[in-house]
């Protein structure tokens, strides 16, 4: 009786089919319904404003910008084209005009320490106003000092001085010369200075008259001289003591007519700004300065220096000589309204931080506090500074200069030599400047991730995250919106208006871009590109407003520009030098479907894949893997196979099998898991002997438990094997296989879904193996019964079996087989 159940049992069992789900025309593409749009064309819609369906980044981004505390820099993340640069700039300038509007900064020389420069802070467009006020102080002290001491009254002073020091010093030359002559003596100039000659009846002796004389009247005589020039000494002394106090008198003298040409003017312009004590201070070390070298402004004239190791002392610019008292306006926000933003573009070191300039002078490289220049931080000081980090991150010492001014919160000017130089090198040290500014960072996730993983000062710096997502729900109202952002474009370039029926084909493009007929793409950037194009169809055929055949030639124009890469490889498909099979049944032998990325371009094509089985202990072998061609994520795919298979046969016997798979004519190699559930397909039709159809693709990755898992690029991998099969013939048996979790990704175009309504072109959805198996084979995939046995006319029935027996085989030889 129990065996006559057996049988029964297995009889049922070997009756039982999966539901086949065959996916309707319907649900290939998800169609947009031009009479859901409120309009008839884009012409009547208001203008839409902001961005749409990007409503976690907008408020992280409005979060950020008010936000004044430190550290709460921005990082803009997400991809290229999804808006992230338009809505920041536009943020941002929106809060700016609100905000106020900072000071000016200008630098000073430093007349103490001339090697370090000084900053002024000023209020909004004084900056430029003082530094010309300073200038035209320069130009009139120029012609009122030439003019005082070209006065009669400086001339009048300066001769009474230097007539006094004549009278005072011809009385000290007259007491010395009676002072010798009493001793029998006379006073006489001598290149070395003065000296003494013995007198002789009123006259200066001879030197033979001197030899003539014994020996004690020489004596006496060299005696009295030595004496003399003791006094005469004591003479000169006094003489150049008065020689230097008649110097002194007169340097005096010209600080008094300097002071007198000086002073009120200084004192007006601090005056004017007494609420800078800074400027106080730069105005009187100025006048100090002026007065020291007031020669300058007089006009004279240095002789030239004869001495061949300075050359430029006699062909110095004479301008030059008063560029010490200029005032640099680094930085001039007059013509700002609200606070500055700064969209800087190629923010290397020097752009964003400025330099100090040098220029080159007979021969050597020079430099001044006037060269100083300003970089991005300090235009954007008090406002917003938007950069790109890639562009950043490119340029050497960039990122580490901006993170130094944000974590010290001031700016330091460094030529990139000083820091990169061993030896220590004089140059300029320009006062730092107090820094308040807001940067927002624009980058891709990636570059987000790898600085908040690898550079601790990223987290402390950039606190908030605004991340613009790549999709966005497909609803009524998101439509509406697209709908609104094409109207926008139109009117904002001068296009063509779309009618409803283009905005219908633009919003069904949008979800074949994301691969998802319940999401929309915010890559407004390709959404463009389609306006554009289409636009231009229109325009040669003369159109009122832009349809959906425009749509649709913008887009097949498009494809056919890029696709020459595909329909060779077509091509040699349908001339079989590359070998896949659309018809016929084959044992070990399947379609699988991959994407080709050719960057602006993508497409699906089918590849062989194949599987061979023998009895051995190697397990499953990746050929692929073994040579280098295959990614991780597709080895990690192919060591799943050895789980399902140990799972679902080795649980009465040990697995005696040796297999090898392999991608046919594969030669740029293989990543990706989606190829999982082919090879495994292709590897129980070796096993099982059942031929698996030909005129099948499949894709799918599966798990150890026989389990279809979703893949990526199932409408593009569906449409490159169809183009094959259409290329050769429909004849009603083609089709592809795909996960029941990628339904919803499908947006196949309107040629697929004609050839699946007239039952030229079929695509199944599967959720496990078995399902699939018994649509390739046409034979039951088989249900293990509880005496742990499959029904022996099924697949897995037929595998268990053989693998049963090269179990037995292997035992039967022992261990060395």
């Amino acid at each position: 009786m129990r065996a006559i159940q057996r049988v029964l049992l297995t009889q049922k069992r070997e009756k039982v089919m999966c539901v086949v789900k065959e996916i309707p025309p319907e649900r290939l593409r998800r169609r947009s319904d031009p009479s859901s749009f409120p309009f008839d064309t884009t012409e009547s819609i208001a203008l839409i404003e902001g961005i749409i369906g990007q409503e976690r980044a907008v408020r992280a981004l409005d979060f950020g910008l008010s936000v004044s505390s430190p550290g709460y820099n921005i990082y803009v993340s997400g991809l290229t084209g999804t808006g992230r640069t338009t809505y920041a700039r536009s943020a941002v300038q929106k809060v700016a005009g609100e905000g106020l509007t900072p000071g000016d900064w200008v630098y000073v020389n430093n007349f103490e320490e001339p090697d370090r420069p000084l900053a002024i802070a000023l209020p909004c467009g004084m900056g430029h106003g003082f530094a010309q006020e300073v200038d035209d102080l320069i130009e009139e002290l120029k012609r009122e000092v030439k003019k005082a001491f070209e006065s009669d009254e400086y001339a009048r002073r300066k001769d009474a001085l230097m007539k006094k020091f004549q009278e005072v010093t011809q009385q000290v030359l007259n007491h010395t010369e009676a002072m010798v002559k009493e001793k029998g003596f006379s006073l006489v100039r001598t290149t070395t200075g003065f000296g003494t000659i013995p007198m002789m009846q009123d006259r200066a002796m001879t030197p033979e008259e001197f030899e003539a004389l014994d020996g004690d009247s020489k004596a006496n005589l060299e005696a009295k001289s030595q004496e003399l020039q003791t006094e005469i000494a004591a003479m000169v002394r006094k003489v150049k003591d008065l020689e230097k106090k008649a110097r002194e008198r007169l340097k005096g003298l010209d600080e008094q007519m300097a002071l007198f040409a000086v002073g009120h003017h200084v004192n007006d312009i601090k005056e004017k700004y007494r609420d800078y004590p800074k400027i106080g201070k730069f105005m009187d070390s100025l006048k100090d300065e002026v007065v020291s070298h007031i020669d300058d402004f007089r006009g004279l004239e240095e002789q030239p220096s004869s001495s061949p190791q300075a050359p430029w002392a006699r062909t110095r610019d004479p301008q030059a000589v008063f560029n010490k008292y200029k005032v640099n306006v680094l930085v001039n926000n007059a013509e700002c309204r609200g606070a500055p933003v700064i969209f800087e573009t190629n923010p290397t070191y020097y752009n964003l931080l400025g330099k100090i300039e040098y220029k080159g002078q007979l021969g050597i490289m020079v430099t001044d506090f006037t060269m100083i220049k300003p970089g991005a931080l300090h235009r954007a000081n008090g406002g917003y500074l938007i950069l790109h980090a890639a562009d950043v991150l490119k340029y050497p010492l960039a990122w580490d200069g901006l993170k130094r001014t944000l974590r010290n919160r001031e700016i330091k000017i460094e030529n990139m030599g000083e820091q990169l130089r061993a030896d220590a090198v004089v140059g300029l040290q320009p006062e730092a400047i107090p820094l308040d500014v807001k940067v927002i960072m624009i980058g891709s996730p990636w570059i987000y991730q790898a600085l908040y993983v690898m550079d601790e000062d990223f987290r402390k710096l950039f606190k908030v995250r605004a991340d613009f997502d790549m999709s966005m729900a497909r609803t009524q109202e998101h439509a509406e919106k697209y709908g609104a952002f094409i109207g926008s474009v139109c009117s904002r370039e001068g296009l063509i208006h779309f009618d409803r029926e283009a905005v219908a084909r633009v919003i069904e493009y949008s979800s074949r871009l994301v691969e998802d007929q319940e999401k929309l793409s915010t890559r407004f950037n390709d959404i463009v590109e389609l306006l554009y194009e289409a636009n231009a169809w229109a325009k040669k055929e003369h159109s009122h407003a832009v349809s959906a055949s425009h749509v649709d030639q913008a887009l097949e124009e498009k494809a056919y520009r890029s696709m020459l890469v595909e329909e060779k490889i077509q091509e040699m498909i349908l001339r079989d030098k590359i070998m896949v099979d659309t018809s016929g049944e084959a044992v070990g032998q399947i379609n699988g479907l991959s994407i080709y990325d050719m960057g602006d371009y993508s497409f699906g094509r089918p590849s062989r894949i194949t599987a061979k089985a023998f009895i051995g202990r190697a397990g499953v072998v990746n050929i692929e893997r073994e040579i280098r061609m295959s990614g991780t994520i597709h080895s990690k795919g192919v060591l799943i196979l050895a789980g399902y298979l140990g799972a679902k046969y080795a649980h009465n016997k040990p697995l005696a099998l040796s297999a090898s798979l392999c991608f046919e004519q594969n030669y740029e190699g293989v990543d990706g898991d989606s190829a999982s559930s082919t090879e495994l397909y292709a590897l129980l039709s070796e096993l099982s002997g059942l031929p698996v159809k030909q005129s099948i693709a499949v894709t799918g990755s599966v798990n150890q438990r026989g389990e279809i898992q979703p893949v990526g690029g199932v409408t593009r991998k569906i449409e490159g094997f169809f183009a094959v099969c259409k290329a050769r013939g429909l004849d009603g048996s083609h089709g592809a296989i795909i996960p029941s979790r990628n339904v919803d990704n499908l947006m196949l175009k309107e040629e697929v879904l004609e050839a699946v309504r007239q039952g030229l072109f079929r695509v199944w959805s599967v959720d496990t193996i078995d399902e699939g198996l018994e649509i390739l084979t046409g034979v039951p995939a088989g249900i293990m019964g509880p005496d742990g046995e499959y029904p022996k006319d099924t697949v897995h029935g037929r595998v268990d079996r053989r693998l049963a027996e090269w179990a037995e085989t292997m035992s039967k030889h022992g261990p060395g087989y």
